[in-house]
This record gives structure tokens, C-alpha cells and sequence, in this order.
């Protein structure tokens, strides 16, 4: 039977993720807040704002009305800005079915209460772990909307369901895996983009290949060290929603957070680098509450609260590193 799927969110990832959910067979419904917007992709089969050079598939219909996006769907996907997920699923619950799947494509971790998405979901929508699922992974979108061959992983409690999910989305050129660590899934994803900055930020200050290895290294060192006092499965940080991901996210110039990073290392400030981005950046206000994890776990996370320094408290980047790299010896483990 052909999966019904909604895409909350016509950004960048929503629309490459609905041509995904597409080409694997499902009916896709893609909601946009700009009628505009749904419009065009209606009438011109193409997003005005994001891969303009992408085609939609005849199975994706997009819409203004979260009602219409939402109904009779088996799968919700949502891909909104982390930190506005509260606000908009509270409105969006009510339209959902009570036995949908719900699948965060978001990597973030939420202000003020430290909550991954998927603990937003389950307490906006009132849905056990059962029917909450992640999914993340090595996934650039201007990548993935070429077809080129990617991976990822779907995180969900009940194994039954991540299967469910896999199905809906492989396709020949995105191939997902299966995992019930849905904590050390969305660990790997959020704190990857932490470390993004750091590396861009290190690329902007003209450092080299030995800083740039040397920072995803340890980086992975202190997702790995929070997700194992959270719970997390260690192997999961070895793997596509760990390494893969952050290595995608520190190397590629596709990548939103090192871009950011770079602009910082230029010697931007933080106002004037948000203004020549123009998408979200996750990792900009989630290394506050990753900083914050760390600390109700009492984990020792020192590039984050580098990288929080930097972007939140105005800590020029030379002086940054060099108390980073001032830090007292110790064994690697």
C-alpha cells in the first residue's frame, strides 16, 4: 500500500526529503507557511525559494492549509527550525491522526529546556515513543537533490516502526539504516553542528588540515562522552549519524554551520554573519543548550563552550583558541 507522508517545512531539506519520499513511491503533501510558495510548486513543479532547479515529482501537492498537509497522513516528517518546533506543532497536533508516525529531519537541541526534538514531539503531541522517530545522517540537500548516492539513519524505539519509516524513504540513491539509539541519533546530529562552526571558524582563521582533523576528532570525543552519560549507544557515534555526519558537516562548503564558522573566523561579527545567511544554522543557538546538557550531565565538553564563547559572549576566535589549546594535558582516553 502506498504511504500517504506530509513535509512540514519548505526550506531546503523538506523539499529535497518530499522529491526523496516521492521517487521511494509515497504520496507526498508539502506544507509551506506562503501560499505563494505552494502555489508555485503546484503549478510550476518547481520551489521559487530553494533548488530551483529541481523538478518535483508528480506525487508531491503542496499546500498553505496544515489541515489539508495533514490529512489521512501515515507519516509526518517535520523539518521546521528546531527552536520553533514548540510553537508550530502545538497548532499542528490537533490536525494529526492519533496512530501517524512523526519523524524529525531537524538537528537541534531546544533553548531554555535542553530537550532534544524528539522529547518536543512526544510532549507537544502527546505520541508515545512508539510513533516518534529521527532521522539523520550524512545528508546535504543540494547533494541529495541531484540523486546523488547518500545514506542515513531512521531512530526509533520500536524497530517495527523505523522499518516502516525505511521503506517509505529508500530509494536507488538514498539508502537508510535502522537503529532503536534514537538518544545518540540526535546527539550526533546537533552536536555535529557545534562542531561544524568550529571547524569553519578554524578554516576562517586560515588554520590547516591538522587543527580542522584535530577539531572533529575530539568533537566526536565529546558527543561521544555526553551521549554515553545520556544513555546513547556508543557504537551509534562510529556511524552515519555520528562520524558520517559530522564529517559531511566539517568538510563540505554545502554546509550551512561551516559556512557560518568561516565567516566568524573572518572576523565577522555575529549579527553581521547572520545577515549574509541565509538559512538556519542550527548549531548557533544549539551550542547554548548543548553547553547546557553537558553541564546537568556533568560532561566536560570544551570546544562546545569554545564555540559558545566565540558566537554568544564575543570571545575573539585567536584568543579562543589559544586557551583551548592552553587546556591541562591529559590522556587521549
Amino acid at each position: 500500500m502506498t504511504a500517504r507522508c506530509a513535509v512540514f517545512g519548505t526550506g531546503s531539506w523538506g523539499t529535497a526529503f518530499a522529491m526523496v519520499l516521492a521517487d521511494a513511491g509515497c504520496e507526498v503533501s508539502l506544507w509551506g507557511r506562503r501560499a505563494s510558495v505552494a502555489e508555485a510548486i503546484n503549478t510550476t513543479r518547481h520551489n521559487p525559494d530553494y533548488h530551483p532547479g529541481l523538478e518535483l515529482p508528480a506525487a508531491v501537492t503542496a499546500t498553505a492549509d496544515a489541515a489539508e498537509a495533514a490529512r489521512d497522513a501515515d507519516m509526518v516528517f517535520l523539518t521546521v527550525p528546531s527552536q520553533t518546533l514548540r510553537g508550530n506543532l502545538a497548532e499542528w497536533a490537533p490536525l494529526l491522526r492519533p496512530d501517524a508516525v512523526l519523524v524529525s529531519l531537524m538537528k537541534g537541541i531546544e533553548l531554555g529546556t535542553a530537550k532534544r526534538m524528539s522529547e518536543v514531539i512526544e510532549e507537544v503531541a502527546k505520541a508515545g515513543p512508539e510513533r516518534v522517530a529521527v532521522l539523520s545522517g550524512p545528508n546535504l540537500a543540494p547533494e541529495i537533490v541531484q540523486r546523488q548516492p547518500a545514506a542515513s539513519v531512521v531512530a526509533c524505539a520500536d524497530d517495527a516502526v523505523a522499518r516502516q519509516i525505511q521503506a517509505a524513504c529508500h530509494t536507488g540513491y538514498f539508502r537508510p539504516y535502522t537503529n532503536t539509539d534514537v538518544v545518540g541519533c540526535e546527539l550526533g546530529g546537533a552536536v555535529k553542528n557545534v562542531i561544524g562552526l568550529a571547524v569553519g571558524i578554524a578554516d576562517g582563521m586560515g588554520l590547516g588540515d591538522n587543527t580542522k582533523a584535530s577539531l572533529i576528532t575530539r568533537g566526536l570525543a565529546e558527543t561521544t562522552r555526553l551521549g554515553l552519560a545520556m544513555g546513547a549507544d556508543a557504537h551509534t557515534f562510529a556511524g552515519l549519524a555520528g562520524m558520517g555526519d559530522l564529517v559531511a558537516t566539517c568538510s563540505s562548503p554545502l554546509s550551512r554551520n561551516h559556512t557560518f564558522g568561516t565567516n566568524l573566523g573572518r572576523g565577522m561579527s555575529l549579527a553581521e554573519t547572520i545577515a549574509v545567511t541565509p538559512q538556519t544554522a542550527e548549531g548557533v543557538k544549539s551550542c547554548e543548550s548543548v553547553a547546557e546538557l553537558a553541564r546537568r550531565h556533568g560532561v566536560d565538553m570544551p570546544i562546545t563552550e569554545t564555540v559558545v564563547d566565540i558566537v554568544h559572549n564575543g570571545k575573539p576566535p585567536v584568543v579562543a583558541v589559544r586557551e583551548l589549546m592552553s587546556r591541562s594535558a591529559k590522556p587521549e582516553r
